[in-house]
């Protein structure tokens, strides 16, 4: 039962297989493309349970996110326009001042 050696059957049709000319046609049939998009938008689309929860929470966290920022804008703003002169004080002299 050893594979390998040549009078076994595997090994003969191997060696036939390897010696036999490719006759095939790699091409599509005529008209393949066409009828295979035809049947993609035929088929109706059936939604599973998961995916119609899962825009539903989508929908919910877009909304709740919305609703929080301006329910914080006055509270965002107010800090903001307290610290006008973050943006333009050294960074290098402040590290400086808490190291001594």
């Amino acid at each position: 039962m050893n594979p390998t050696d040549p009078k076994h059957p595997w090994a003969r049709l191997t060696a036939a297989a390897r010696r036999a000319p490719h006759t095939g046609d790699t091409a599509a049939p005529y008209g393949f493309a066409t009828r295979v998009a035809a049947l993609a938008f035929t088929q109706e689309r059936v939604a599973s349970l998961f995916e119609r929860f899962s825009l539903r929470a989508l929908g919910v966290a877009c909304l709740l996110a919305l609703v929080s920022a301006a329910a914080n804008y006055s509270a965002v703003t107010s800090v903001l326009a307290e610290d006008n002169g973050v943006a333009t004080d050294d960074p290098v002299a402040e590290l400086i001042e808490l190291a001594i």
